[in-house]
């Protein structure tokens, strides 16, 4: 049996849930170069659901690290996490800025795991973040 398909009214919906950022590295979308995805949180082929709990807003670099992984090793611990999963999830939980807001730093396992896994600071997201600050746009409030 086929799955069925993302909505369009689900894609608007989870876009602006989202506030137009991606939900991992909290870049926004009018300042990224390549397009976003709503991507499933919970793979389908791991028993996720196409229902607005299990989608997220992602940019393409965010996306494409997680893939279809939920688990990611805590580099302090070396355990076997679960990634950041933005609907239960508070990000103050997992995540603050470095001082000069450049930096996502995992502050419990989830978040750590997360930050390496999905290679929140990435150099092309950094030098967004940099311009963005200088702007007055990062981080959002």
């Amino acid at each position: 049996m086929t799955k069925r398909a993302i909505t369009r009214r689900q894609k608007e919906f989870v876009a602006v849930r989202a506030n137009e950022r991606c939900e991992y590295c909290h870049s926004p979308l009018h300042f990224c170069p390549d397009p976003f995805c709503v991507e499933h949180i919970i793979p389908l082929a791991e028993g996720g659901k196409n229902d607005d709990t299990n989608l997220a807003f992602a940019c393409q670099g965010c996306n494409n690290h997680k893939y279809t992984s939920t688990t990611a090793l805590d580099p302090i611990t070396g355990e076997s996490v679960r990634l950041y999963h933005p609907r239960p999830d508070q990000w103050q939980d997992h995540f603050t800025w470095s001082i000069d807001y450049l930096m996502l730093i995992g502050i419990s396992p989830t978040g750590r795991a997360t930050v390496e896994r999905l290679q929140l600071n990435r150099l092309g997201v950094v030098n967004l973040r940099k311009v963005l600050r200088a702007m007055g746009e990062h981080p959002a409030t």
